[in-house]
């Protein structure tokens, strides 16, 4: 059964039969962290998308789109070629320019890295104003704040995000261990799944466009 934001909420209560004001007015709260939790935890293709950006002279942050979670690549684009950077951890992009303000040892980037929820770090600096391509998992409207109530996770993912809220509930009530075991466990079944599906939907695709196709005997 999809949910909506409300049926979501009511089920949260049905479960725990509370309706005390405090933890009524966290419901959303417990719901956003089970969504986050589900995106991390199995990133779909589904969820993938490209969106171009500028890097600028001398500047060596990135900003990242507003919705982004996970980058799958990121690179810089001219206009015959393609060129792919290198995800590194920001201590080794700073070691690698440990002067990123110089201007003699601006150039074309190489590496980037994650620097905060966003930016991105890159090197060298640039030394020119650069397209750039990311390819990266996005994270969906949330089923608290989208239009009508409804959301993606709510519709193809229900069992994983009930659960998963039931955890954080139970979790924020200090609930019963062996229930929040049995919720927690729940929550797994829903999320392999949801990655079942998710496989088996890039699998097909793959035989659509010929990717796996052997050839015939």
């Amino acid at each position: 059964m999809a949910f909506t934001f409300t049926t979501l909420k009511t089920a949260i209560q049905d479960y725990t039969q509370n309706s005390e004001s405090t933890f009524v007015s966290q419901l959303p709260r417990f719901i956003l962290n089970a969504e986050e939790r589900i995106l991390k935890e199995c990133q779909l293709e589904d969820f993938r998308k490209y969106q171009n950006g500028s890097a600028t002279t001398g500047n060596k942050f990135l900003s990242k789109p507003t919705d982004y979670l996970a980058a799958f690549s990121l690179s810089l684009v001219t206009s015959d070629t393609q060129h792919f950077l290198l995800l590194k951890h920001p201590t080794f992009l700073q070691d690698y320019t440990p002067d990123a303000v110089s201007s003699s040892l601006r150039t074309q980037p190489k590496y980037y890295a994650n620097w905060d929820d966003s930016s991105f770090l890159l090197a060298p600096t640039p030394n020119d104003d650069y397209t750039m391509e990311l390819h990266y998992f996005y994270r969906p409207v949330s089923i608290t704040t989208s239009t009508g109530g409804t959301s993606w996770l709510g519709t193809n993912a229900e069992i994983a995000l009930l659960y998963g809220s039931l955890v954080e509930a139970y979790t924020f009530m200090k609930g019963e261990m062996d229930l929040l075991k049995l919720y927690n466990e729940r929550y797994i079944e829903g999320l392999q799944t949801l990655k079942n599906l998710g496989e088996a939907k890039q699998v097909s695709e793959e035989f659509r466009y010929d990717k796996i196709r052997k050839p015939v005997q």
